[in-house]
């Protein structure tokens, strides 16, 4: 196939023109891949479908691009919805590229045939089959276009294999459509000065920002409404990163875990005493509103968003519909047209207030945070792991407890620090492969990534994945033989838990050098420093095997005061 130019050359050089680098797929669509390799992407080859989603997953995110995956139809495309319904929930920019069955085969039951569409419906933006060779560009734009423009999702396009062999028609498209977000659009001017002029006024005004600020890439210039209009900010777990931790301005991640030896615990008056709110690409979901008792029901809001469908959805607000970045940058300057000094006035206060509610947490959680105890406390490993990070330095984290023990007690050392956790669905499994796709999209970033066992036991074989492809993640698995969550959350429910949330005991270190990847058994606080210098130090993924805690949970507000040890 060598030389020529078929509908997978068509295909794939369309790919080119949009920036795509690597595909995450396992071989199939056959001669898509073969094609791919031929002129220059790389093929991503995961173990597992779903695993090989959280991949493309992570690459996004951290590279700013869409994510393309490739898989057969039938049962590799059935695993892709998890990955899918992840991105549609988070807005990760996703373009899946599956094989159908030859077209004279089509409701004949050919081998492994599928309704992709009606599978796809409610986890994709858009989903179409491509049944002629002349239109494969055009369908090929479409797809890019609608991943990664407006509130950015997957898309996916089927494409029959008896198509990919045909011969290719000229191409004649040169735009790059890969990049997100594709149209940064912003609302009219005088809807921002009249919110300028609302921040302006409010006595208590409070920013709380979501994922959306990273994907519009607005960290920046969110920074900049923090610093010159004096307004203290709040993030949502997806918007872990959003602000410095360092800022005088900074509340951290507020919502669900806010109990004790919570870093915010003592700070939830500065959400509940707002006036005024301003929402950034915010879906003020269950968890960051815990289960929506947190905002001030008597608060004006103001709300910017790329999806207009978001804005007021849980709390009536005025509506920015729009890019954040685009949308922050002018309110920023129609800021500067207002009176700032009653904000300039008010800031020490403030600032003193947070500082006081910070210093009052860290007294609090001091036993935890230095722990010398074994079992080890995670928070004591999140110690030892804030004291090496670099501004510079990823952290990504798999669902459940670990998503929570990173964004609470670790620090966002600069404005755009990403902390990646899987919030869209908050699926276990995601934090190996999506830090192996954010390495992948970062190669000369340091890469620490967080799971427990019970996440890491759907993803083990990605392990030989990273060792294949040369992919260095440093990856520190909880290990305290049970689920953590679904065990406390059942006690503190119901007084008693289920018998499969414990396991047997799993040596993960064996597993990691079976696979060709090194190895760290940690079992007490001491030697959490040196395990971590090493880990970096190594030039391939390194498994770090915490023995933690059992009765060890995060700060979750509904934990407070209950017995969850049973």
């Amino acid at each position: 196939m060598a030389g020529q130019h078929t509908v997978a050359h068509a295909v794939t050089r369309a790919l080119l023109r949009h920036g795509v680098t690597h595909v995450f797929g396992q071989g199939i669509p056959n001669l898509l891949m073969l094609t791919c390799e031929e002129l220059g992407i790389t093929q991503v080859g995961y173990r597992t479908e779903n695993a090989g989603g959280y991949m493309g997953d992570g690459f996004s995110r951290i590279s700013g691009k869409a994510c393309v995956l490739a898989a057969q139809n039938g049962p590799a495309a059935t695993l892709l919805v998890a990955a899918m319904g992840e991105a549609m929930k988070a807005s990760t920019p996703m373009v899946a590229l599956v094989q159908d069955v030859n077209r004279e085969f089509t409701d004949k039951n050919a081998f492994q045939e599928y309704d992709h569409l009606a599978l796809y419906a409610g986890c994709t933006k858009w989903a179409r089959v491509v049944h002629m060779a002349s239109r494969i560009e055009e369908y090929i734009d479409m797809a890019f276009t609608i991943a990664t423009s407006g509130r950015p999702g997957p898309v996916a396009l089927m494409l029959p294999a008896d198509l990919l062999l045909e011969p290719g028609h000229e191409l004649k498209r040169t735009e790059n459509l890969g990049y997100f977000p594709l149209d940064r659009v912003m609302p009219p001017r005088q809807r921002v000065q009249e919110a300028a002029r609302r921040i302006a006024s409010a006595k208590r005004p409070l920013v709380i920002a979501g994922g959306g600020v990273h994907l519009s890439g607005a960290a920046e210039v969110l920074a900049r409404l923090q610093e010159e209009a004096h307004v203290p900010v709040a993030t949502t777990m997806m918007g872990k990163g959003s602000v410095s931790d360092h800022h005088p301005l900074t509340i951290g991640v507020v919502g669900s875990a806010m109990g004790v030896n919570s870093p915010t615990r003592y700070l939830r008056e500065q959400i509940t005493g707002a006036d005024l709110v301003v929402l950034v690409g915010n879906r003020t979901n269950q968890n960051g509103t815990d289960s929506y008792t947190l905002y001030p029901r008597d608060a004006e809001y103001i709300h910017i968003d790329i999806d207009s469908h978001e804005i007021g959805r849980n709390y009536e607000a005025y509506r920015l519909q729009g890019d954040a970045r685009e949308t922050l940058e002018a309110l920023v300057e129609a800021l500067h047209e207002q009176d700032l000094a009653p904000r300039r006035n008010h800031r020490a206060q403030v600032e003193r207030e947070i500082a006081e509610g910070k210093a009052k947490y860290r007294a609090e959680a001091a036993s935890v945070l230095s722990s010398t105890a074994s079992p080890i406390r995670p928070e004591r490993l999140m110690t030892e792991l804030d004291a090496v990070l670099d501004p510079h330095d990823i952290v990504v984290a798999d669902a459940s407890y670990s998503s929570f023990w990173t964004v609470n007690y670790l620090t966002s050392q600069r404005a755009g620090q990403r902390f990646l956790t899987p919030r869209g669905m908050a699926g276990l499994g995601w934090g190996l492969p999506m830090a192996m796709g954010a390495s992948i999209a970062a190669p000369d970033s340091t890469v620490y990534c967080l799971s427990g066992d019970g996440g890491f036991g759907h993803v083990w074989s990605e392990l030989e994945t990273a060792r294949r492809m040369n992919i260095k993640v440093v990856l520190m698995v909880l290990n305290n033989s049970i689920l953590g969550f679904s065990k406390h959350n059942d006690n503190a429910r119901f007084g008693m838990h289920n018998t499969a949330v414990n396991f047997t005991a799993v040596d993960h270190c064996s597993v990691a050098r079976g696979a060709g990847c090194e190895a760290i058994l940690v079992s007490d606080p001491s030697q959490i420093a040196d395990a971590l210098r090493q880990a970096k130090a190594n030039a391939v993924t390194t498994l770090i095997e915490i023995r933690c805690d059992p009765n060890a949970f995060p700060p979750f507000t509904h934990y407070a005061d209950m017995d969850l040890h049973v």
